[in-house]
């Protein structure tokens, strides 16, 4: 990912993947009934965001797929990751939410 951003751009994109994956995890919890399924998937969408190979190079080609994934996960900049890190807080606010939200007597679907 990497470049230079400003703390407006920080802060902005990370209410944005707070506010993204808060409203997909509670939309799959609302329609799937399993609360902390985002929070579950979620590394698997992070691996999607910064990797560079392909999904069944992991599966035909692990030699050299896993080490080029985490050589990008070392390589993540501290912006990166408080970005990232928004968007997984998104996803466990929102089975916080749902358990919260049905404690109190609502059904959804």
């Amino acid at each position: 990912m990497g470049g230079s951003v400003s703390i407006v751009q920080l802060i902005i994109s990370i209410v944005l993947f707070f506010v993204m994956f808060f409203g997909i995890g509670f939309l799959l919890n609302m329609l799937l009934r399993m609360t902390w399924l985002m929070a579950i998937v979620y590394p698997i969408v992070v691996i999607f965001i910064i990797d560079e190979v392909s999904f069944l190079d992991y599966i035909f080609k692990p030699t050299s797929a896993w080490p080029a994934l985490w050589d990008k996960i070392l390589s993540l900049q501290v912006v990166d990751i408080a970005i990232l890190s928004g968007g997984f807080a998104g996803a466990i606010v929102a089975g916080i939410v749902m358990i919260i939200l049905r404690k109190s007597g609502y059904r959804m679907f």
